[in-house]
């Protein structure tokens, strides 16, 4: 007989054959098996450190940066603008001052800013201003402002004649007192050119009044002051020499007014237009305001006096700023009303300059003539 077969224990077995699945244990059951991921390979493991370099670099570079801009003093702005308008002056003060500690305050407080409108064909207006009650240079005008509380422009757009830009440009590059808005120069857009200027006014200067005047007038800075720092009950003014009269329909007049069905036969109230003043209430709602949401008349006076009826504001009628002739009280003198300012400004401007009672009477008429 063979031999029997011989039996293995099953501890034998057991240590012989491979793991069984259910030596697993409880919280690995249903749990998925990781992917392998095999190490980055030296070629590709040098282009990812070298990116992790470059951001450590431009961050700590930024750091850096940041760190020297905090501990840099401010720097002086060199041109005031308010959209595309500037204020040469302050321009030219601001560049004067770059590198300096003192600073030009963006925004000046002001009693008033006169806003002189002039035009590219009136240097000869301008030079008889800058000769007679108009400063002739930036100290001048500085002293002037600081004197009254006034500060003093010249107003002018822009125009596509590049010799006419030319020659401004060499004429603020001389006196420096010019604000420059920013709309075409044209005499039948002087409503828009208003409007633009009280905006670009407004944004540039801090005044209690804004005063828009023209360049064939002849105006006593030291007694417009006096008027405008009058106490006043009504916040919203409207200063000027007021008039009515009727409306002009025939085209072949010189003051036609094309809106004149909107009128009537006689204008409301309103200003001259040579000079006027809005308080600062009155300019804020304007600076605002979108430029086709205001009526726009033929004439410049007639469009303001409209925008003031609108707003209600308090028409204060002052005829010392629509003087025919130098006297104790003028303020502004100019020939109402044969002419809408000086008739031939360039020489009157001159003559009255050189009579006493017009440049050098005192700024308020004394006891005996009140």
């Amino acid at each position: 007989m063979p031999p029997a077969p011989t039996l293995l224990s099953f501890s034998s077995a057991s240590r012989a054959s491979p793991p069984l699945l259910s030596s697993y244990s409880k919280d690995e059951k249903g749990k998925k098996p990781k992917p392998f991921t095999p190490p980055l390979s030296p070629t590709r493991r040098l282009p990812l450190l070298l990116f992790s370099a470059l951001c450590l670099l431009v961050g700590v570079g930024g750091i850096a940066f940041a760190a020297v801009v905090l501990r840099r003093p401010p720097r002086t702005v060199t041109i005031f603008r308010c959209g595309r308008a500037e204020d040469a002056l302050r321009t030219f003060r601001s560049k004067s001052l770059a590198g300096g500690k003192d600073g030009v305050v963006a925004r000046p407080k002001v009693l008033g800013f006169v806003g002189v409108q002039t035009g590219f064909s009136s240097s000869d207006r301008r030079a008889a201003l800058r000769s007679t009650w108009f400063p002739p240079d930036p100290e001048g005008l500085g002293s002037l402002e600081r004197a009254t509380g006034l500060a003093f422009r010249f107003v002018i757009g822009r125009t596509k004649d590049s010799k006419k830009m030319a020659d401004l440009r060499k004429e603020i590059d001389m006196y420096h007192d010019f604000m420059l808005i920013d709309i075409e120069e044209d005499y039948i857009k002087l409503p828009q050119k208003t409007l633009a200027f009280f905006k670009a006014a407004f944004n540039l200067f801090d005044a209690d009044f804004y005063i828009k005047a023209d360049d064939d007038i002849y105006l006593r800075p030291d007694r417009l002051a006096t008027l405008l720092a009058k106490d006043r009950p009504h916040r919203l003014t409207y200063i000027g020499c007021m008039k009515k009269g009727p409306v002009i329909t025939d085209p072949k007049m010189r003051w036609y007014e094309s809106s004149g069905h909107l009128i009537g036969s006689e204008y409301f109230l309103h200003a001259y237009g040579p000079i006027y003043a809005l308080s600062a209430e009155v300019v804020a709602s304007l600076a605002i305001a979108r430029n086709n949401s205001l009526r726009m008349f033929s004439n410049e006076d007639v469009t303001v006096g409209s925008w003031m009826l609108a707003m209600n504001v308090n028409h204060e009628d002052n005829r010392a700023i629509c003087d025919p002739k130098c006297t104790s009280t003028s303020i502004a003198v100019w020939d109402i009303p044969r002419c809408s300012g000086l008739c031939n400004p360039v020489e009157r401007m001159k003559e009255l300059h050189n009579i006493s009672m017009c440049s050098k009477s005192p700024t308020l008429p004394s006891e005996e003539e009140k």
